[in-house]
């Protein structure tokens, strides 16, 4: 299958967000217990930032339809969720944690429909579900190994450095789809 440039940067800089963002992973309820969360905070949380997320997807899919700027859109929403994983080095308590996570569900808002439209439109129809199979599972895939990286850097040094190298890998992702904007590949 030949991919076009336009899904090739897409699918590099997803799997490289994925993995910057995937290291967290299930050591988020050991974080939110070490910041003195316990099981409601943890579910408060993430609840938040699924609701968050589920309604800006909806309204940023609204607003954003059939504009010319998705490209830029993209490099902003993954810019923005590089920022709040550093964020994370400032949470000191449940609350903090539940503003940074609502901040990350606006984040990924932006970034996802976006992505999908661009990555849509950028597959040929021979191809299409071949592309989204190959998203799909390379994103798994860089998921699985970014868990167990991430594990490995909390247990042998620190939530700190797991969230400093978290939100570096997600600025190479912002490098990365920063490409498309360079390359003028607004579809």
């Amino acid at each position: 299958m030949k991919l076009s440039k336009t899904t090739k940067i897409l699918l590099w800089g997803a799997n490289i967000w994925y993995f910057g963002e995937g290291m967290l992973g299930p050591l988020y309820a050991i974080f939110t217990e070490k910041i003195g969360g316990d099981i409601l905070d943890i579910t408060w949380a993430w609840s938040a930032y699924l609701i968050c997320t589920g309604l800006f997807y909806i309204l940023i899919g609204k607003i954003v339809n059939r504009k010319r700027y998705k490209t830029k859109l993209l490099f902003v929403g993954y810019l923005l969720n590089a920022i709040l994983t550093f964020c994370y080095l400032l949470v000191d308590t449940p609350l903090e944690l539940f503003y940074v996570q609502i901040g990350l569900g606006l984040a990924e808002a932006i970034g996802t429909p976006v992505w999908d439209a661009l990555f849509a439109a950028s597959l040929t129809k021979e191809h299409d579900t071949y592309a989204w199979g190959l998203s799909t599972g390379q994103s798994q895939l860089v998921s699985g190994i970014a868990f167990a990286v991430g594990g490995v850097l909390a247990y042998y040094y620190s939530f700190d450095l797991l969230f400093i190298i978290m939100g570096c890998i997600q600025l190479i992702a912002v490098g990365v789809v920063f490409q498309l904007i360079k390359n003028n590949s607004e579809i």
